[in-house]
This record gives structure tokens, sequence and C-alpha cells, in this order.
């Protein structure tokens, strides 16, 4: 309980300096920052559907929740982890038109565009979840109640279904499995298209993109690792899907705020300069 305490404030905290300091910061205001000041909003909404559950269940020796409970955990669940997924697809696109075609970078991501992307992956996220929440409600359940895991998903809670859940399993696979895979395929040849157009640039400039994709790429390998590993197979529990699941609700919203602040310059100027402005408040 502690220890997984001290992570859940950590990633509050992390995700919300980033936002506050992105806001504050006129310099940050660009599609790099917009996108990633929605990525750690979405870290912490994310961790909040299942964090705060899971910390009070290891104060009880009966864990339980109600249906009503695990279905809306379970909506929120792939609703935030979806939209993150196109979020960072759409954070992969915003790399490959700053590296490979910067002369045009403004146009092309404009705030109008930038506002339409970021809107269009709510939607998308959106419609994903309220397809599996359906799928999962239409089902009968009379039977066994027990979960083998620390949250409610649509795997675990397909296994409690009193019928046969071969098509429903497919549709998890064809749905969140394809979107997954698709996506990672997507951002593995936006970076390797990036990596190719990099030998063209000075060499201070190399630097600083390839640092920028190194960091996006770990965050990207971490999160749809998970969503592969999940759901692009039957509805059967593992040894290891509980570790994954802490890497997949803790972890990486954990690491997020600490790659893209000690690893990113901008980032570090901006929070010095919030540092002292802050200092300076108060001296006064």
């Amino acid at each position: 309980f502690a220890f997984f305490t001290v992570i859940y404030v950590l990633i509050l905290l992390g995700n919300t300096l980033i936002v506050f300091t992105i806001a504050c910061d006129q310099c940050l205001h660009t599609p790099m920052y917009f996108f990633l000041s929605n990525l750690s909003f979405i870290d912490v909404c994310h961790s909040s559907v299942v964090m705060p559950k899971m910390l009070a269940d290891f104060l009880v020796e009966r864990k339980t929740i109600s249906f009503g409970e695990c279905i809306t955990q379970m909506f929120f669940l792939h609703l935030f982890a979806c939209t993150e997924i196109f979020l960072l697809t759409v954070m992969a696109y915003d790399r490959y038109a700053a590296i490979c075609n910067p002369m045009h970078y403004g146009t092309i991501m404009s705030r109008r565009f930038c506002l339409k992307l970021a809107a269009a992956m709510w939607l998308g996220g959106l419609v994903h979840s309220v397809a599996l929440t359906a799928l999962t409600l239409n089902l009968p359940y009379c039977g066994p109640n027990a979960i083998d895991n620390f949250f409610c998903d649509v795997p675990l809670v397909l296994k409690l279904a009193c019928a046969d859940t071969y098509v429903f399993e497919v549709l998890i696979v064809s749905n969140s499995g394809l979107i997954s895979v698709v996506c990672f395929v997507v951002l593995v040849v936006s970076y390797a298209v990036i990596l190719v157009s990099l030998r063209n640039h000075f060499s201070e400039g190399r630097h600083k993109a390839l640092s920028t994709c190194a960091a996006h790429l770990t965050v990207v390998t971490l999160f749809l690792g998970h969503c592969i590993f999940i759901y692009l197979r039957p509805a059967k529990s593992l040894a290891a899907d509980k570790v994954v699941s802490v890497f997949f609700t803790a972890v990486t919203p954990l690491l997020n705020p600490i790659i893209y602040t000690l690893r990113n310059e901008d980032m570090q100027q901006a929070l010095h300069k919030l540092q002292v402005r802050q200092v300076n408040s108060r001296d006064k």
C-alpha cells in the first residue's frame, strides 16, 4: 500500500506539473507540447481509474466491486487507453512533420489542425470504449464472479459470462488488438523514416531529434506492448498478466514525466523559469 501510494502521488504531481508548466510558459505553446500536455492529462486520468480502488483493496481482506462500478471502470479504462494510443500516433506524426518537413511545419501543424487531431483522438477513444462496453453488457452473467486481477477489463469480465464468448473474443482482437498493432506499425515506420532523414541534419540538431524520438519510442513500447500482449490473444489468464498490468497502470504514467522532463532541455528551462518566478513572487 505504501509503495503504490508513493507511485500514485508521484504520477499526480509529475503529470500535473507538466500540464501546469506548459500552460504557464508561452515558449511551450507549440504542437509538440500541446500534445504532451494531453498525454500527461490522460496519464493522470488513466491511473486514477485503477489505482485508488487498488489502494483501497490493499487495506481490506475481502476485495469486492459492484457490477456497475466494474463496468464504469472498464469503460473509462478503455476510453483513456485508446485515446492515448491515438495520441502517441499523432505525436509521432508531429515529430515526422517537424523533422522531415521543417520549412512547412508551422503550416502543417496549425493550431486549428492540432485541435481537430485532439478532437478526433478523443472521439475515437470514446467510440472504441462505448463499443466494447456495449458488447460486454449484452452478455448474460449468472455464475462466477471472481476477477483474477486488480481491475476490471473486458477479457476478464468475458470469462464470467454464462455463454459462448468466442465471437466476442474475436471482436476484441479485431478491435483492441488490431488498433494496437496498426498504431504500433505506423509508429515504427514513422520513426524509421525520421531516422533515415536525420542523416542529412547537423550533429546538434540530430542529437536533439534523436533524444526526443528515443523518449517517445520508450513510452510507445511500454504502453503498446501491454495492449498487444493482453488483447491480441484469447481471453485467458496468464501468470504475467498482473505484472504487465502494473506496468500499464502505474509504471508507464510515472515514467512519462521523468522521460519528458529530465531528457528535455525546453522543459527543464521552463521549470527553472517557473521556479525563479515563484521565488521572486515570494520576495515581493
